[in-house]
């Protein structure tokens, strides 16, 4: 049976770990060719073997514009067009009011906003009508939580460029929406400066205050991609989708 992508040629950032590898496994599985980058070269290499000819890795960081370039020339080269894109590459750090560094704002804003605007905007070229551009917000860019100021308002950013976007391209009918992930334990977390313990613990500290009682997973967060990425979502445009257990919700 055919997959709900067949034939789509998907790109997702930030795809060797995670979220993105998760998404990228789950696109591939349904029928998509995938080009997936990231900063890390091995495992994404290791990423591409694992998931067969349809997965190509393009080693690369989305906060330089070369990278970019590089990486839609290749999608131009092999495919010539791009259907979906899954707009992820993104961090947070551990940093409550008071001990905020220029240094931190200045990476999380380069890397989760500068990084995924132009991800999106030197795709634009390759999206044929009718495409679907997903980009990774939080539940954190509406919810407020302790020492995450930075990394919520980058992604508050986020939410705010679904909705700009998805009139900006109204013209060529490309829908744009967001995908607000809870608290999904990934590395991630270990990038933003906490201990595989601390992490585990925090899970634990968190899952209380989640109507399902449990912390979610990558793959759980990639179907809910995967939906707004398919014909399944063709009348959802410009909209904030959930995946959190009901934490920011009640």
């Amino acid at each position: 049976m055919a997959g709900r992508i067949q034939g789509s040629v998907a790109v997702v950032t930030g795809g060797s770990s995670g979220i993105g590898l998760a998404t990228t496994a789950l696109f591939a599985q349904e029928g998509a060719r995938v080009f997936v980058t990231g900063r890390h070269a091995e495992e994404l290499a290791d990423v591409a073997r694992k998931l067969g000819p349809g997965v190509t890795a393009i080693p690369g960081d989305v906060t330089k514009t070369a990278d970019l370039d590089r990486l839609y020339a290749t999608v131009e080269r092999d495919a010539g067009q791009i259907d979906i894109l899954f707009a992820n590459a993104g961090a947070g750090s551990l940093a409550p009011l008071g001990t905020v560094t220029e240094e931190l704002v200045d990476r999380i804003f380069d890397l989760n906003v500068k990084g995924l605007l132009f991800t999106v905007q030197k795709a634009l070229p390759l999206l044929k009508s009718g495409s679907a551009i997903v980009l990774n917000a939080s539940m954190a860019g509406s919810k407020g939580m302790p020492g995450f100021g930075v990394y919520a308002a980058s992604k508050a950013a986020v939410r705010s460029f679904a909705r700009s976007w998805a009139v900006d391209l109204k013209e060529r009918a490309i829908r744009v929406n967001a995908v607000s992930a809870g608290v999904i334990p990934t590395r991630g977390y270990e990038t933003a400066g906490l201990t595989r313990e601390q992490i585990d613990g925090f899970a634990a500290q968190m899952a209380p205050l989640i109507p399902l009682g449990r912390v979610g997973t990558p793959e759980e967060v990639a179907r809910a991609v995967l939906f707004l990425a398919s014909p399944d979502s063709s009348f959802v445009n410009g909209a904030e989708l959930f995946v959190d257990g009901g934490m920011a919700q009640v």
